[in-house]
């Protein structure tokens, strides 16, 4: 996009590191819903907290801060997880699946199969995530000439790994006995999973940005059934291969969920206050432009 075109789209010249932000109008929807648009009361005072913030700095900046502060939260929440782990420790509630789940994976394994899921889940591992992440961030970025995949998926996976740590640090559990899993054998604590947290934090943004760029309903849909199934299958294979329990997975889903709804949340209140500086954006639903295809 040019300047003349980044000028047009927000009926402003944008300065610094909010132009390299910019996108154009169509990108502020997923199909018919605009993003910029906050149906709901808490979502409207969101959006005036945004603004109040935006008379101090520019909507980059505001972003960088919501994010800051959203992170803060995601991690009281990762370390909040005790809970979790005393009904583990007490094997009541969602603990109870824990020991069937794991003996259920040892029924079903062979040697082909355990290949197979052991190549698999090293793609979302320590080399592997990263790797992917690196990749969806550089081809979409050249893609579409345009450095919001780059920064919203490297915030995402940057996120994404400090939670791990600090749900790991806050429950310090340990995984299941080596002599029920297949090898490599891991090491460390096991609760959560952060294959799964990253897996769901990966798949999650990168289906965001795509979502946004897609006229065609079967083409969005298709895209968030891969990156459910994605998610999905990592964290399983982690149970499958007795390197984490359940539980572990289970929370590391719920987690990557959080984080990537702070980082979507974010990046809208971005567009709104560079969209619509005024406010208007927040209460008033706009159509997409250039009569854009839903089918």
């Amino acid at each position: 996009m040019t300047r003349h075109e980044a000028d047009d789209a927000t009926g402003r010249a944008e300065p610094g590191a909010t132009r390299q932000l910019a996108e154009g109008r169509d990108q502020d929807f997923v199909g018919r819903r605009d993003l910029t648009h906050w149906p709901t009361a808490a979502g409207r005072r969101l959006v005036r907290l945004a603004l109040a913030l935006g008379h101090r700095f520019a909507p980059h900046q505001v972003l960088l801060l919501t994010l800051g502060v959203g992170l803060l939260l995601t991690a009281v929440l990762a370390a909040l997880v005790d809970g979790v782990y005393d009904s583990v420790v007490e094997d009541d509630g969602v603990a109870e699946l824990d020991h069937p789940a794991l003996a259920l994976a040892m029924r079903h394994r062979t040697p082909l199969l355990d290949s197979l899921v052991t190549g698999f889940t090293h793609v979302g591992g320590p080399v592997g995530a990263p790797v992917l992440a690196v990749t969806a961030a550089t081809v979409l970025s050249l893609l579409w000439r345009h450095r919001t995949p780059a920064v919203l998926v490297v915030t995402t996976m940057l996120g994404s790994l400090a939670l791990t740590v600090a749900g790991k640090a806050a429950v310090t559990r340990a995984r299941p006995p080596h002599a029920d899993a297949v090898p490599p054998y891991e090491f460390g604590f096991s609760f959560p999973s952060g294959h799964s947290l990253n897996a769901v934090a990966l798949a999650g943004i990168v289906a965001y940005l795509l979502l946004r760029r897609l006229h065609r309903r079967w083409a969005r849909r298709l895209t968030v059934v891969l990156a459910i199934a994605y998610a999905l299958a990592m964290g399983l294979s982690r149970v499958f291969l007795g390197h984490h329990w359940l539980t572990d997975v289970l929370v590391g889903w719920a987690l990557g969920l959080a984080w990537v709804g702070v980082v979507v949340t974010c990046h809208r209140l971005f567009l709104t206050l560079r969209r619509a500086p005024g406010g208007a954006g927040a209460t008033v639903h706009r159509s997409p432009p250039g009569g854009r295809m839903d089918r």
